[in-house]
């Protein structure tokens, strides 16, 4: 017998020279493509198609090859197959079920595809007609979220939140996506929940659910009033957050851990002379294979998270002693298809051995320590587009982590502390970071440990002016917390000092490159403000008074980076440009640091002198300083201790509406024809009669 061959929906027996045949089911729907009731001929038609193994390819390249006249030809088949397809979701059969799941994903993407076009006709009454769309989108509203919050099978659920993903990405805008009105008005919201705080389902559906939540906020979000942000706000369930911070947990420890395989795979082997000799510029390449985008979808679940609702930010610290121990599935795991790296989550509720802390007493991880690892994988190149929106995205979610109270509370606790291992990125100038000695300190040193390997490391010709900014502002946000609550952190600030005068040191040696693009002062003005809050406060927050003497040793023994500063706003604030006035304010900020210098300098000379040293060690400058602060005058400076607190409406939103058009392109890509795939749902169903 001649072997049978299927392609596209034909069946041909490949040693014959016949027509072609078609498989049932595409013959059924050619018939939907005519301007005849299909059910007029056989009453059972609808009855009938819901038990055929659906066609995406052939269904959705149907609907594609007609232009929008055809397309209206045939308005009411199209409508009648979306309405059978919501009245079959209602059927106990789940084969009939699942193939209507599926017939209605490629309706809509067929149908959306023509809306891109010129043709002019509505999307709604494209599928479902004007004059039924409220009833007809009610009743699949209310089966979805029935399928999802059933006890039945899980294979149905994960269809369910794939339809529901295909609904809200078919436009690259999800704003301009009209049909969302209607899953604002009949809301999931809940479904949502309950997937998120069941073990079981969190497991299977977590990651979908979680970005499905997240893009459902972006809706409209500063147009109008969106119930998902309201529900959001609201939500206090302790298991639910949990459940949330644990998919989050989930998505970003995978993400680190392919990246640190990744890396070790590079450094082991031909190429570890190359990475040591070229740098940063190789883990570039490297890391080019390992996929950001799709993890700005969790991302943003986690800013949502963190911005809307006060309760998660308890999440963020919650220990997680199980995340070390990888368990092994008792039942078979079904196979998905291979997708780039990072871009779907661990199946399970466990984090790999590498979210450990290296200390093996101490067997506990949270959401905020995965969460720094990745953002000082992502932060290390912001060259590329992406890596450079998931950088920034890291630093807002860390400013409103700084703002919090509660969040500060437990970043600064003494009694919580942790080894956390940052990706440093390989610079020839330093040597790699033993993991073993990292001490076990309170979380914010590791925030604060971040933001001192940024400044360090992103001194370039394309200065990521934004991105330093934001750090700055959040080492600020800390201090201010700090200052006002009297909390001594033992740090070690003199990396801090030692980065922000590396900074100010590259603003001035790259005046006119940096002033075509950006206003340096800005920043310039930040900096000299922080070494301000350590001179004017610092008694009250720096661990001992040798740290205070230790600033006042780094004032003055990198003088001249300070007086270089002060020539360069001096020059541009006398003068008439553009300039003048940010230049200015940076000229009044420098008094004090200027005072210390003024003050200190002629004394370590004088002390030199009399003692005949041509060159004083740091204890010797450190004793002249303790015995001068008498005779120091500083002037007191307002509003230090003060700040803008973040607003994402005013200014942000820009930033955000290109990041969910990002976001929600990624996604659809990855709702491809073989993560539809039914025959794993089939081999489920088939005992069914």
């Amino acid at each position: 017998m001649a072997q049978t061959e299927k392609k596209g929906g034909l069946l041909r027996k490949s040693s014959a020279s016949k027509k072609p045949l078609k498989e049932k089911v595409v013959l059924m729907y050619d018939e939907i493509f005519t301007t005849e009731d299909p059910s007029k001929c056989n009453p059972r038609f609808w009855e009938e198609l819901f038990l055929m193994k659906v066609n995406l390819e052939y269904l959705e390249g149907k609907l594609e090859a007609l232009d929008g006249e055809e397309l209206m030809k045939i308005k009411d088949n199209i409508n009648c197959l979306f309405q059978h397809c919501i009245q079959a979701l209602g059927e106990e059969h789940p084969i009939r079920v699942v193939n209507a799941l599926q017939t209605l994903c490629a309706l809509i993407r067929g149908v959306h595809q023509k809306n891109k076009s010129t043709s002019g006709f509505d999307i709604i009454n494209m599928l479902v007609g004007f004059d039924k769309a409220e009833l007809c989108m009610k009743n699949l509203m209310e089966s979805l979220d029935s399928l999802l919050c059933a006890d039945g099978s899980e294979s149905l659920k994960s269809l369910c939140l794939k339809l529901l993903l295909c609904l809200v990405t078919v436009t690259d805008n999800i704003s301009q996506n009209t049909i969302l009105e209607y899953v604002m008005i009949n809301s999931i919201f809940e479904a949502i929940l309950q997937i998120l705080s069941s073990p079981l389902s969190r497991r299977e559906h977590g990651y979908d659910a979680v970005v499905l939540l997240a893009l459902l906020v972006n809706y409209r979000k500063y147009e109008s009033v969106n119930p998902y942000i309201v529900k959001l706000s609201i939500v206090d369930d302790e298991a639910t957050l949990n459940g949330m911070g644990l998919v989050i947990a989930q998505a970003l420890s995978e993400y680190n851990r392919q990246y640190k395989d990744k890396e070790e795979e590079h450094q082991t082997g031909f190429f570890s002379a190359l990475t040591n000799m070229v740098g940063s510029m190789f883990i570039a390449d490297a890391d080019e294979k390992i996929s950001v985008q799709t993890n700005e979808a969790i991302l943003l679940a986690l800013y949502e998270a963190v911005h809307l609702n006060r309760n998660f930010i308890t999440v963020l610290a919650q220990s997680h002693p199980e995340m070390g121990l990888m368990t092994t599935p008792t039942s078979p795991v079904p196979a998905t298809p291979v997708t780039p790296l990072g871009t779907t989550p661990p199946s399970s509720d466990v984090i790999s051995s590498a979210e450990l802390p290296l200390d093996a007493d101490v067997q506990t991880s949270n959401l905020l320590i995965t969460f720094l690892k990745y953002s000082s994988i992502v932060m290390q190149d912001t060259k590329d587009e992406h890596r450079l929106h998931s950088g920034k995205l890291c630093l807002i979610i860390l400013t409103c982590i700084a703002e919090d109270q509660y969040a500060n509370a437990f970043l600064h606790d003494d009694n919580m502390n942790f080894r956390v291992n940052l990706h440093r990125m390989p610079m020839r100038h330093r040597k790699k970071a033993a993991d073993k000695n990292l001490p076990c300190r309170p979380l914010v040193c590791a925030v604060l440990d971040l933001m001192v390997e940024f400044i360090v490391t992103h001194m370039m010709k394309e200065f990521p002016m934004d991105l330093y900014v934001r750090c700055i502002q959040i080492v600020h946000k800390l201090l201010c917390y700090q200052k006002k609550c009297r909390v001594r952190l033992h740090y070690t600030w003199r990396e801090l000092w030692s980065a922000l005068i590396s900074l100010l040191k590259f603003l001035m040696s790259n005046e006119t490159v940096l002033l075509a693009k950006h206003n340096i002062f800005t920043l310039a003005l930040m900096v000299v403000n922080l070494f301000n809050m350590f001179i004017t406060y610092g008694d009250t927050f720096l661990p001992t008074p040798s740290s205070y003497d230790e600033l006042y040793y780094e004032i003055i023994r990198m003088h001249q980076n300070f007086d270089n500063l002060y020539s360069m706003v001096l020059r541009l604030s006398t003068n008439a440009g553009q300039w003048k006035e940010p230049a200015s304010k940076v000229t009044h900020a420098l008094v004090n640091i200027r005072a210390i210098i003024n003050h200190f300098n002629p004394k370590i000379e004088s002390y030199a002198a009399v003692n005949h040293i041509s060159q004083l060690s740091e204890d010797q400058v450190l004793e002249v300083v303790r015995s001068n602060y008498d005779t120091l005058t500083l002037k007191l400076q307002d509003g230090l201790d003060q700040y803008e607190r973040y607003s994402e409406q005013h200014k942000e939103a820009a930033f955000f509406k290109e990041l969910v058009r990002s976001i929600s392109i990624n996604v659809r890509k990855n709702l491809a024809f073989n993560t539809l795939s039914q025959e794993l749902l089939l081999k489920e169903f088939s005992t069914i009669s």
